[in-house]
């Protein structure tokens, strides 16, 4: 039997000791990226009024009905309405009030006839008005109040993640602050004697820390607080200290230092403390997680950098989302088909740094060097990861696959 544990059991273990952080009330301002915990309702009818759409003349539609460039209909102008006006002003028959975009529309008017429809346009408009067409039906060119949503009505809802179209929304719905989950604080460590800091010239046996820079904008592309960032020896010593360092946060995500080599930190120090397994996946074989006694989670991913990433979306991310109370933790899926032949390793599920074309439908490996869990300068051309399913042995040109899109 093997000793290996599949994705979805690692995944399940992890999120099974995920719960939602506290709530905060925060104004929009400062809303931006977070996840609702309360829902969202409107305080008014959105619009809040008739309003017209376009810039032109309110008018009663029976004036205008048979309007055309051989029979125009000439009415008087009696009223100005630029957009924000409190005017209501009455329109007898015959007449008609010019009215620019997002105005309100007078009570006596049932259509809109725009400036492209008159004789002389904005140039000519405050006298009288020459319709040359005119306009479909009543209420043409009229947004009708509450068309958008009714006051009450829930805009927005629990776990959604606040991003400018739903910052815009809550504000165009009268809300000014909103009720969110805390972002999780984060701690990201490197381990290992062998890196250096990034700029640093290398020594023989060394190699930059990339994990640390690629983890802080995961992290932060999660919508997570990057709280710390360190580096430690193999030293095991170096993880009891970092924890230390790290004891107010939520989270704390540890790269290499997990496997079953002599030098071996995280492994060395935390043993007794959260699990270390082996997972059906490649790359990321080696993986530890677990909760301190004072609830932290800790995660324990392997060193080679890709590795890291896909690591990180497959367990890393979708925790983080939890924690935050998201309704969707996963990246998006497609169905793409294979425009290249690759190998896939026996046994295991592969992601594959890859390139997609979605016009195509296609997806291929992202470099020549294929998943090697150490091309830490390849990842920057992958946009996606193709998910191979642990009984395929080989990928076939035209094979479908679904791929795992990333930004």
């Amino acid at each position: 039997m093997s000793d290996l544990r599949t994705v979805e059991e690692h995944r399940a273990r992890v999120l099974a000791a995920v719960s939602a952080l506290p709530v905060e009330t925060v104004l929009l301002a400062d809303a931006a990226g977070r996840t609702l915990a309360e829902p969202v309702h409107a305080a008014h009818d959105l619009p809040g009024v008739d309003n017209s759409s376009m810039d032109g003349f309110a008018v009663r539609f029976a004036d205008v009905a048979g309007a055309d460039a051989d029979s125009p209909v000439t009415l008087r102008v009696v009223a100005d309405l630029p957009a924000g006006t409190a005017d209501d002003p009455p329109l007898a028959p015959g007449e008609a009030a010019r009215i620019m975009t997002g105005a309100a529309v007078p009570a006596d008017a049932d259509a809109i006839v725009p400036f492209e429809d008159t004789a002389g346009g904005l140039a000519d408009s405050l006298g009288t008005v020459t319709v040359l067409r005119a306009p479909a039906a009543s209420g043409a060119f009229i947004r009708r109040r509450g068309g958008d949503t009714r006051a009450g009505a829930t805009v927005l809802s629990p776990g959604e993640r606040l991003g400018p179209f739903a910052l815009a929304a809550a504000a165009a719905a009268g809300v000014a602050e909103v009720v969110v989950r805390r972002r999780p604080r984060v701690a990201v460590v490197s381990t290992g004697s062998e890196l250096v800091a990034p700029g640093e010239v290398p020594g023989r046996g060394q190699t930059p820390d990339s994990n640390a820079t690629l983890l802080a904008g995961l992290v932060a592309g999660a919508d997570a607080e990057v709280a710390l960032v360190d580096r430690v020896g193999d030293d095991p010593a170096g993880i009891d200290a970092v924890l230390a360092r790290a004891a107010d946060l939520d989270v704390v995500v540890f790269t290499g230092g997990v496997s079953a080599g002599a030098y071996e930190p995280v492994r060395l120090a935390l043993s007794d403390r959260i699990a270390f397994e082996k997972v059906a996946m490649q790359p990321g074989k080696p993986q530890a997680f677990g909760v301190l006694d004072d609830g932290r989670l800790v995660f324990g991913l392997p060193g080679n950098p890709v590795s890291v990433a896909v690591s990180f979306e497959v367990f890393v991310r979708p925790a983080l989302l939890a924690l935050q109370g998201r309704t969707t933790i996963d990246r998006r899926i497609a169905r793409l088909t294979a425009s290249e032949t690759w190998t896939t390793p026996p046994g295991r599920r592969q992601y594959l740094p890859a390139a997609i074309d979605l016009v195509a439908g296609t997806v291929r490996p992202a470099t020549a060097g294929g998943s090697g869990s150490h091309l830490a300068a390849s990842l920057a051309r992958a946009e996606a990861f193709a998910v191979v399913p642990a009984e395929v042995s080989a990928v076939a040109v035209g094979d479908p696959l679904d791929v795992m899109l990333i930004p």
